[in-house]
């Protein structure tokens, strides 16, 4: 590990001006590139007190031995270098983009004598025109089928085509007229140039005008009672137009556009483009990226835009390219752009109507696509079983965890704190047994004493189950200060035990899927881990491997937990967020996992599950609490006859204060009903009234407004903007 005082500029050496920097390792490989509008500045960034340093900017410094640069006149310029020299040496430190699939795009070989449509993938080649890219080749080979019926363009390899020439015969299509032979001379080689050029100008877009021409020839032959040829124009303009629809109109202004969405995590982005002309989506791609240093969603979006465009010109190159956030700064990028494409390139952010509208499913194909490489990465049963015999080398345990139980904290500044229980067996998810508590030991935020409850409750229930099979002679009894919100307890405190809708009774304390993985015997429920009536018991099956969000008070807190209940079989560890470090109990020092390391991968997306389930649970909650009514607590009344209540008076207030016959005007409320809703209103405190945050005025409810209303399902008017509520989430 080199020290960077070892290789820095001395003072006054390094220009304030525009340029490319390179970083190198001691082998000399290029292992960074970055541009700055000032060199001199945005170098000295990398020359400071390490520990300022984000952990991947470090690792770059401290594996780097030596810098250089290269001035420029212009940021644009410096732009344009900076994309040449991380095409040329593909630094190992820089965002590098790969396709998550290789697309086909439909071309046309504008650069042969005789013009040829083809499906391609891959590089593209100068002088050949590009539609796409597609999803599929068929898709292609459709469209294509319909427009040949018009544009009978050659679509037959080299070889079909010289041994036409050569018999002087031509193929199948020129039969039926889907290509116009010039293999046999039929057609010139400047007429089908002629032709595969409007062939491109209709699927760039440019469709009204030859399909008004072609209506108009049209009716001229049906003038002059030229009937069968009036019947082919009419047949020509059907295929035309069921190619058009084969993609939907989505911009209704005809815009040609690049609309480009990013999704991220800690650890990836997905970018997904959108390719409009004409108002039509003609083609979309996405990549997926691994993000090896520090950068924002501006730094992705002009990598996107560096990789989509660099070597692109021309109409290659939309008016206007739409994105989630600017590049900073902007003016480099956007003037680089424009000089790809010979004219001005608007660079925004949709701000409403359709085009903001097709900005969102973008980036929902953006974040689905996310997903799906990270299902993809984690469904490899080889790389599942080689990422639990990591964990197992680096936790120095004695075989792999096939069972991972991680646990999170949750709260809002306190209120509602919540905790998550996660199982991961044989590296893979196993929602069924995931669980959720609510902290009732003390009030208020408290990481490390939430999560010492936490674990010690899981684990007096697993002695608790293991007593009642005979396997623990000394286990302790569960009280009832120790139930917590799984199964039938998930009614009481109004959360579902299980994701999607799971029923309790459903949940199986032990693995029954897939083969076992790293030579130890497969999971199955045995006799012990059932009930009498054949349930499988709920905390009967411990883990290898306990998780925990967080760093060493958090571990500690986990191991002492575990001590205090006398199990010591059970393995520790935490997992930190900021700096990805993996925590032992009882160790000074944390165990560092290589960034590679499918182990660290796997811990990483164990811990990230648990938060997003505890979260999700911890907004429900509060979403409930907000939305409350004395309304809830009246026996026998439900959903449906709440709301028109509600209705019909306007809010719980003036409900209140109606008589029991008003009560029972509202349909399907009896008098039963009425009397027992009036006398459970008069028990109930009213609630305080509103207060406006901005002007200091109470409001009183009398305009009909109900009582408990939100800005949006599950958020509360007052609890700030929704930044300021993630902000305020843990």
């Amino acid at each position: 590990m080199a020290d960077p005082s070892s290789y820095r500029p001395r003072p006054g050496e390094i220009p304030d001006s525009p340029g490319v920097y390179r970083f190198r390792d001691e082998h000399r490989r290029v292992i960074y590139v970055g541009k700055a509008k000032s060199l001199r500045q945005r170098l000295a960034n990398y020359f400071q007190d390490l520990a300022n340093l984000h952990p991947r900017t470090r690792t770059m410094v401290t594996t780097a031995a030596s810098v250089e640069w290269t001035v420029v006149s212009t940021e644009v310029e410096a732009l344009q270098l900076e994309y040449s020299w991380i095409k040329e040496y593909d630094p190992r430190f820089n965002v590098k983009y790969r396709d998550d699939k290789s697309y086909p795009y439909l071309a046309v070989t504008m650069n042969e004598e005789f013009p040829r449509v083809q499906v391609m993938r891959g590089q593209k080649k100068k002088g050949v025109r590009y539609f796409g890219p597609y999803g599929h080749a068929w898709a292609i080979r459709d469209t294509v089928d319909l427009l040949l019926r018009v544009f009978p363009v050659r679509t037959c390899s080299a070889g079909v085509f010289k041994n036409a020439a050569r018999t002087g015969r031509p193929c199948l299509l020129g039969y039926i007229g889907k290509c116009s032979a010039p293999c046999v001379g039929r057609i010139t080689p400047d007429d089908h140039w002629d032709l595969a050029d409007e062939f491109c100008d209709f699927m760039a877009g440019r469709t009204g005008t030859y399909l008004r021409r072609l209506e108009r020839q049209m009716a001229e032959a049906a003038e002059e009672m030229e009937y069968e040829r009036a019947a082919r124009l009419r047949d020509d303009i059907g295929a035309l137009r069921k190619a058009m629809e084969k993609s939907a109109v989505v911009l209704a202004d005809a815009t040609d556009a690049d609309l480009i969405a990013v999704a991220e995590d800690e650890l990836e982005a997905a970018v997904q483009i959108f390719h409009v002309r004409g108002g039509r989506v003609r083609g979309q791609r996405g990549w997926v990226t691994d993000k090896v240093e520090e950068i924002t969603t501006g730094a992705l979006v002009e990598h996107a835009l560096q990789q989509l465009y660099g070597e692109e010109s021309g109409d290659a190159v939309p008016k206007e390219v739409l994105v989630p956030a600017l590049p900073d700064p902007v003016e480099p990028v956007q003037q680089w752009l424009t000089e790809r494409r010979g004219s001005g390139v608007s660079l925004r952010i949709p701000q409403r109507g359709d085009k903001k509208a097709l900005m969102e499913t973008v980036q929902r194909n953006a974040q689905q696509a996310l997903v799906l490489h990270k299902t993809k990465r984690a469904s490899d049963l080889t790389t599942r079983s080689r990422a639990l015999e990591e964990i197992a080398e680096a936790l120095d345990l004695d075989s792999a965890p096939l069972r991972i139980e991680c646990y999170d904290i949750s709260h809002l500044q306190g209120d509602d704190v919540v905790a998550s229980m996660v199982v991961f067996e044989d590296g893979l998810a196993r929602k069924s047994e995931y669980r959720r508590f609510q902290i009732k030991g003390f009030e208020g935020q408290d990481d490390v004493r939430s999560m010492h409850e936490v674990i010690t409750r899981r684990f007096r229930r697993y002695l608790a189950e293991k007593e009642k099979t005979g396997e623990w002679a000394d286990g302790e009894d569960l009280t009832d200060g120790d139930r917590l919100t799984t199964g039938a307890d998930a009614t009481e405190h109004g959360a579902a035990a299980t994701e999607n809708g799971a029923a309790p009774t459903e949940n199986r304390a032990a693995p029954t899927h897939g083969p076992a993985l790293a030579d130890e015997p497969a999971l199955t429920d045995g006799p012990a881990l059932k009930d009498d009536d054949g349930r499988p018991k709920r905390f009967a099956y411990p883990p290898q491997l306990v998780v925990v969000d967080g760093g060493q008070p958090q571990v500690a807190a986990a191991q002492r937990a575990l001590d205090d209940l006398g199990i010591d079989d059970i393995a520790v560890c935490g997992l930190a967020k900021r700096l990805e470090e993996v925590w032992l109990p009882r160790e000074d020092d944390p165990v560092v996992l290589p960034r590679t390391s499918e182990g660290l991968y796997l811990l990483q997306r164990v811990r990230d599950e648990a938060h997003r389930f505890a979260i999700t649970y911890q907004r429900a909650k509060r979403a409930k609490r907000f939305r409350s009514s004395p309304l809830d607590d009246v026996p026998g009344l439900g959903e449906t006859r709440k709301q028109a209540l509600i209705k019909h008076f306007g809010s719980v207030k003036k409900l209140r204060s109606a008589t029991i016959d008003q009560i029972c005007e509202v349909p399907g409320i009896g008098r039963k009903t009425a009397e027992t809703v009036a006398v459970a209103l008069a028990g109930a405190t009213p609630a305080a009234p509103a207060v406006n945050t901005a002007t200091g005025e109470i409001m009183d409810d009398d305009d009909g407004a109900p009582e408990t209303t939100a800005d949006a399902p599950g958020e509360p008017v007052s609890a700030g903007t929704p930044d300021e509520r993630r902000g305020q989430e843990r």
